[in-house]
């Protein structure tokens, strides 16, 4: 079993910058891609930002330049810094990781976080 626990979501006014982090605990042999996704009310959630286990990145548009996305393989983490947020950044972040477990041989399956509310406003 894998689990994902984020935190770092919160009230921010426009122009600040948070930080989400996400750490995968569990059975893991090896983790590959790592991102965030965010859904904001009567929306369908969007992909926000992805890594590789190569720390290759892509990113939504509409974050491209604000937000930066990167991961310790040490600490099974990978962090969301955003920065310059808009009201239009308002969602709950879910953290997601692609992960093969021990004993799983080179299956690779979803995992998601609880999500974390982030709130831009004044």
């Amino acid at each position: 079993q894998v689990q994902l626990v984020e935190s770092g979501g919160g009230l921010v006014q426009p122009g600040g910058s948070l930080r989400l982090s996400c750490a995968a605990s569990g059975s893991i042999f090896r983790i590959n891609a790592m991102g965030w996704y965010r859904q904001a009310p009567g929306k369908q959630r969007e992909l926000v930002a992805v890594i590789t286990g190569g720390s290759s990145s892509n990113y939504a548009d509409s974050v491209k330049g604000r937000f930066t996305i990167s991961r310790d393989n040490a600490k099974n983490t990978n962090y969301l810094q955003m920065n310059n947020l808009k009201p239009e950044d308002t969602a709950v972040y879910y953290c997601n990781a692609k992960v093969v477990a021990n004993g799983m041989g080179n299956v690779e399956l979803d995992y998601w976080g609880q999500g974390t509310q982030v709130t831009v406003s004044s």
